[in-house]
C-alpha cells in the first residue's frame, strides 16, 4: 500500500517538482506533541492530516468540504521531538459531489537530512456549498504517470468502500460458523472497556462551525490507546486504522461520549473498536444520543528491547463480544484483500540461473521456505474439514499458508509433490512445470515468450509433517506476488474458493495416487 499511497505526493519531495494541485503542510514535532515513548503521538498527526487533506479538497472543489471518511491509514515510521513533519495531500479522483484525497506524511531529521515515510492514507471529502445549492466537481487534471495510476486505483478503492457492508456481512456469516477461541489462556476483554466524555469548545470547531474531524479522530485514538494498554500492559503504538466513518456532524456545546473496547487480537496486533455519540443539553438529559463516528484501530506494542509483544488470545463473554470478535476477523480479511488488490509495488527481479550457483540457489530456496514457515504471527483466516488457510503480514509483505490433512504416508506425499510434471493434475493455475519450483529464476536458454504469461515466485513450497504411518500434514507456503494476489484476494472476501478447491484437488490427487501404488 505504501507505494500506491505515495502517489499523493510522489515527485513532491524537497528536490522534486511540486504539483500545482497539491497542498503542502510542515510541522515541527514539539514536546507537547509527543507520547510516553517520546515519539509523535498519533492524535496530533491525525489532526494535521485531516486539515491538510481538507484544504486539498477545497482547493479542487472551490467550496467548503467536510470529512466523510478516512481509510487505509498505515503508520510505518515514528517521528521524534525535534524532527520535521511534511504532509502532502492531493485529490486523486473527483466523483459527483465527493472526492478521494491521497495523503502522504514524511519525517525529516534536521541533523542528517534523512527523510522517511511516516504514514499514508486515503480520505473521502464531500463538497458542501453555502445554502441549498449543489456543486458537481470538475475532473482531476492528470499531469504525470503517478497521477494516472492513483486516478485508476481511486475508482477501485471507491468500489471497495461502496461494497464494504455487503462483503462484511457475507464474511460475518462465514465467520459465525467457526468456533470462537477456546484456548486455556484466553482472556476476557471486558476490563479493556474505556469511556470518556469531551465538551466541544470553540477551539475544537473548524471553519464550518462543526467539530473539527481531526480533533474527533485524535480523541478516538486516545481512548483506543488506553483500551489496548489494558490488555498489553505497555504503551501501544497505532499501526493502522480500518476506517474513520463520519455519520453526522457535532457542534460547539455538544458532549461527545467515546466508548472503546478490544475486539480481538492477532498475535502481534490488537483491534480496538471506538464508537462516538453526541448529545446537546436536552439530549443529554433525555439520553438520546446521535451516532457521530465509528472506527477500528490496530495497535502493536514493543518491549524494552524494541521487539514486538505477543498479545494474549481473547475470548468473548457476552453476545455483543461474540459479534465484535467475529467482526474483527472479517475486517482483517477485508483489509488484507484491499492490500492485495490495491498494491502497486512491483515484484523483485528473478535471480539469474547459472550452473555455478545451482547449489547456492537450492540451499537459499530451502532456507527461505524454512524461515518463512518458522515465523511467528501466522493467523488463521479460513477453516474447512481438511483444509486451513493462514495469512502472515510483515510490513508490505503478505504470505499465505494452506494446511491440508492427507491420508497418505509423508514419504509418498513428498515423492508426488516433488514431481512437478504431475502438478497439472490437481493445480489448474499451474500451466507448465518450472525448472526451480520454489523461486523463479532467469534462464538465458528460455527467454520470455509473448504467448506465455509468467508469474513471479519469490518464496513458495511445501512442508510435509508425518502424523502416523498412514497420514501426514501437507503445508503449502507462498509469499504473495502479483500473479497470486487475485486468487488470495478473492478467497479472503469469500467471492471465490479457488485456493480451497485447489487444496482439495491436491488431497484427492495424493490419496488416489497412493492407492494405485
Amino acid at each position: 500500500m505504501a507505494e500506491a499511497a505515495a502517489g499523493a505526493g510522489r515527485g513532491a519531495g524537497r528536490s522534486g517538482q511540486r504539483s500545482p494541485m497539491a497542498v503542502y503542510m510542515c510541522r515541527a514535532v514539539l514536546p507537547a506533541h509527543a507520547g510516553p515513548r517520546g515519539e509523535l503521538g498519533a492524535g496530533p498527526l491525525l489532526r494535521w492530516m485531516d486539515a491538510a487533506a481538507c484544504l486539498a479538497a477545497e482547493k479542487h472543489a472551490g467550496v467548503s468540504c467536510v470529512t466523510a471518511s478516512m481509510d487505509d491509514i498505515q503508520f510505518q515510521e515514528a517521528a521524534r521531538v525535534g524532527q520535521i513533519i511534511a504532509i502532502t495531500t492531493k485529490v486523486n479522483r473527483a466523483f459527483k459531489t465527493s472526492m478521494e484525497v491521497g495523503i502522504k506524511v514524511t519525517v525529516q531529521d534536521v541533523l542528517t537530512n534523512a527523510e522517511k515515510i511516516v504514514s499514508v492514507a486515503y480520505a473521502t471529502y464531500v463538497a458542501k456549498p453555502v445554502g441549498d445549492g449543489k456543486v458537481e466537481l470538475k475532473p482531476v487534471q492528470l499531469l504525470s504517470a503517478e497521477d494516472h495510476l492513483e486516478h485508476s486505483l481511486a475508482i477501485e478503492r471507491r468500489r471497495i468502500r461502496l461494497g464494504y457492508v455487503q462483503v462484511f456481512q457475507k464474511l460475518m456469516q462465514e465467520s459465525n460458523k467457526e468456533d470462537t477461541c477456546e484456548e486455556k489462556d484466553a482472556v476476557s476483554t471486558e476490563h479493556t472497556h474505556v469511556q470518556s466524555t469531551e465538551l466541544v469548545l470553540p477551539p475544537h470547531a473548524n471553519h464550518h462551525g462543526n467539530t473539527f474531524g481531526g480533533q474527533i479522530m485524535a480523541w478516538m485514538q486516545t481512548v483506543a490507546s488506553i483500551s489496548a494498554s489494558r490488555l498489553c500492559r505497555s504503551h501501544p503504538i497505532l499501526k493502522a486504522v480500518n476506517m474513520f466513518k463520519f455519520w453526522g456532524p457535532s457542534f460547539v456545546g455538544d458532549r461527545l461520549v467515546f466508548n472503546a473496547i478490544v475486539n480481538n487480537t492477532f498475535h502481534n496486533s490488537v483491534e480496538v473498536g471506538v464508537r462516538v455519540e453526541a448529545y446537546n443539553c436536552e439530549e443529554w438529559i433525555q439520553d438520546q444520543p446521535r451516532h457521530i463516528n465509528s472506527a477500528f484501530l490496530i495497535f502493536n506494542a514493543l518491549n524494552d528491547k524494541g521487539e514486538l509483544l505477543t498479545f494474549p488470545k481473547v475470548k468473548p463473554t457476552t453476545q455483543d463480544g461474540v459479534r465484535r470478535y467475529h467482526g474483527a476477523i472479517a475486517r482483517r480479511r477485508i483489509r488484507l484483500t484491499r492490500k492485495c488488490m490495491l498494491s502497486a509495488k512491483g515484484d523483485k527481479p528473478s535471480d539469474a540461473w547459472e550452473t555455478s550457483n545451482q547449489a547456492y540457489l537450492s540451499y537459499s530456496n530451502i532456507a527461505a521456505l524454512t524461515h518463512l514457515a518458522g515465523k511467528p504471527g501466522w493467523d488463521i483466516t479460513k477453516t474447512l474439514d481438511n483444509v486451513k488457510i493462514w495469512t502472515h503480514e510483515e510490513g508490505a509483505v503478505l504470505s499465505f499458508k494452506v494446511e491440508m490433512q492427507v491420508k497418505v504416508p509423508s514419504h509418498v506425499a513428498f515423492s508426488l509433490l516433488s514431481d512437478f510434471s504431475l502438478r497439472q493434475r490437481w493445480d489448474r493455475h499451474f500451466l507448465e512445470p518450472y525448472t526451480v519450483a520454489v523461486r523463479s529464476v532467469t534462464l538465458r536458454a528460455v527467454p520470455p515468450s509473448p504467448e506465455f504469461c509468467r508469474s513471479e515466485i519469490l518464496c513458495a513450497g511445501f512442508q510435509i509433517h508425518s502424523n502416523s504411518s498412514s497420514s501426514c500434514t501437507v503445508c503449502y507456503f507462498n509469499q504473495v506476488t502479483s500473479g497470486v494476489m487475485p486468487y488470495l484476494a478473492a478467497n479472503l472476501t469469500g467471492s471465490s474458493k479457488s485456493i480451497e478447491d485447489t487444496a482439495l484437488e491436491c488431497i484427492k490427487f495424493l490419496e488416489q495416487a497412493d492407492s494405485k501404488c
